[in-house]
């Protein structure tokens, strides 16, 4: 039996080092209109790049997780298929016109994380939030920094199975 302290090691390097790299990161790498890393886009609008992030993170959202990984989840739209791109090209600016006629501002600059969830709850079932929501369980939970975050510990298979790594640990039932 495998005995895994799931409690997270941190030391004072961590921390320093964490602090000093940290602040240029999260100014880089945030879903805000007119951020950076959306004007680099090559095919889609940097609005829409940056709505999709977004949409993202209210459909899967995860508070411990940066902004960073569901940009990344979407950029893949931006050299995707052109009907692809059409596609979210028009269900951004769904989104945009059915938050702008209830409350008044772009999906993207609603603060209130429960209205944009009510303006994607309105739009389930139309082929762009099925498609960027099946999407998005590939492209979001398949990114490998992600699944230690998940307590993932990735394939077993080339380790011999999971028979002899913790098929029968059952810490999280006590």
């Amino acid at each position: 039996m495998r005995i895994v302290d799931r409690r997270p090691q941190i030391t004072r390097r961590i921390v320093l080092r964490g602090a000093a790299v940290m602040p240029g990161i999260a100014a880089a790498m945030t879903i805000v209109p007119g951020a950076a890393w959306a004007q680099a886009a090559v095919n889609l609008a940097p609005a829409t790049l940056t709505t999709l992030a977004r949409a993202a993170r209210d459909i899967y959202p995860h508070d411990r997780i940066a902004d960073s990984y569901y940009i990344a989840a979407v950029a893949g739209y931006d050299s995707g298929a052109p009907a692809l791109r059409d596609m979210m090209t028009q269900g951004c600016q769904t989104l945009d016109a059915d938050a702008m006629k209830r409350h008044g501002t772009s999906y993207l600059l609603i603060p209130e994380e429960s209205h944009r969830v009510a303006i994607l709850t309105a739009n389930q079932d139309t082929p762009f939030f099925n498609k960027l929501r099946s999407d998005l369980v590939v492209t979001l939970y398949n990114q490998k920094p992600l699944w230690a975050k998940f307590g993932y510990e990735g394939s077993s298979a080339d380790k011999g199975g999971y028979i002899h790594r913790g098929f029968d640990d059952i810490d999280w039932v006590s």
